[in-house]
Parts: structure tokens; C-alpha cells; sequence
């Protein structure tokens, strides 16, 4: 049985090869240490003006929605005029407060 396997470790096959792409391209040049820092550098500083800009951005939406939040309202209907409203603050209703009457 070890004569088999040793006949079989000895046996050469040959096969016909096909190159199957015709073009290699070559490796890419060997890049400095500079240039990989130069890179590097040129992404961070691309990543830190991106979040900047995205913080911009999130401040004056944020600005915006306060801002709509917090100015006086304008009355929808002529029954508030009528009333001499004075503010009006919402919670599950709206609560008003009148002015006193001459």
C-alpha cells in the first residue's frame, strides 16, 4: 500500500495551460511617507469642514424652530380682537387671558 502512494507522489502531470487574461497590470508605485501624510491630512481636514458645516447647519434649525416656538402668535379669529386678549399659552387647551374691560 506504501508503494502505491510513493508511485503517486512520484507521478508528474502534465497539464496544457490557457492564460485566461491577456493584460497584467502592473503594481502601483510605492508611495512616500510624505504622500501618505499628505493624504491623510487632505482627509481629516475634509472630515473636520464637513462636520463643521453639518454643526452649522444643526444650530440654525434648531435656532429657526426655538425662534417659531417662542414668537407671539397671531390671532385666527375676530373673537379674540373682540376680547382684548392679552396672551395665550397652550397646554392640552388654550388658556387666555383678558384684559379688564373700561
Amino acid at each position: 500500500m506504501s508503494a502505491d502512494i510513493g508511485a503517486e507522489l512520484d507521478a508528474v502531470e502534465e497539464v496544457d495551460g490557457v492564460i485566461v487574461v491577456d493584460y497584467v497590470r502592473p503594481l502601483p508605485v510605492r508611495r512616500t511617507a510624505r504622500q501618505v501624510v499628505a493624504t491623510h491630512t487632505a482627509m481629516a481636514a475634509t472630515g473636520l469642514v464637513a462636520g463643521a458645516a453639518a454643526a452649522v447647519v444643526v444650530a440654525q434649525r434648531r435656532a429657526r424652530r426655538s425662534a417659531a416656538q417662542t414668537a407671539p402668535r397671531r390671532s385666527k379669529s375676530p373673537a379674540a380682537n373682540v376680547l382684548g386678549i392679552e396672551s395665550t399659552r397652550t397646554f392640552l387647551i388654550d388658556v387666555h387671558t383678558l384684559t379688564k374691560r373700561p
